[in-house]
């Protein structure tokens, strides 16, 4: 069994790698183009964000609660919770050290949740590796079965023919042969083997 091999390009393997830190760097600096522009203690900005950061944790909880809950949705609103509380306090505060270190935080956050789902992604990964290169032992296992079964037909077939050809040759032989009398073979109490037509073989 032949199979396709799939070289995937560097920047595809580390594009998952690098989203938290990009997601949480780009919500750091719109938070900055936004304080630049007017959001800087601003009170209807900065109660406008946590009213939307309570609603997207509140969406979460909701997610998350219960035997049925999704886990992705969850994530995302949690997410989205944290990424807008993150911008509300780098467009409201006046400085960088507490947004950068908000940014430091939800970074390291977003990093230990993907962590967790990369393991999983991993473990599943490697479980399909092996279930696969198991199915492509056991398929080559039955070819090979397979083709060492044809071949002793092949062999069996050919050596039958081999043997056919042989006694049609010994039946055209010993009809030649002067004095050949099938009748004698018989009284004798030999099988009789059937008559051959010479004219016809020659």
């Amino acid at each position: 069994m032949n199979e396709p091999l799939v070289q995937r390009h560097w920047l595809t393997l580390a594009a998952p790698k690098a989203a938290p830190a990009l997601a949480t760097s780009t919500v750091l600096i719109l938070g900055r183009i936004w304080n630049a522009n007017g959001a800087e203690h601003s009170v209807g900005n900065a109660a406008l964000m946590v009213v939307l950061a309570a609603g997207a944790g509140a969406a979460g909880a909701f997610a998350s609660a219960g035997r049925a809950g999704d886990p992705v949705i969850a994530g995302t609103a949690f997410a989205a919770s944290g990424g807008l509380a993150l911008a509300g306090v780098a467009g409201y505060a006046d400085g960088l050290p507490l947004p950068l270190l908000l940014w430091v935080l939800a970074t390291a956050t977003a990093y230990g949740i993907a962590a967790r789902y990369w393991r999983t992604d991993r473990r599943d990964t490697v479980a399909y590796e092996r279930q696969t290169s198991v199915r492509r032992e056991e398929h080559g296992h039955v070819e090979r079965v397979e083709a060492l079964r044809a071949g002793a037909q092949i062999e069996v077939a050919r050596s039958g023919a081999a043997y056919a050809e042989q006694l049609a040759t010994a039946l055209i032989s010993r009809a030649a042969l002067p004095g050949y009398d099938p009748a004698a073979l018989t009284r004798a109490g030999l099988p009789e083997l059937p008559a051959v037509d010479i004219t016809k073989e020659h």
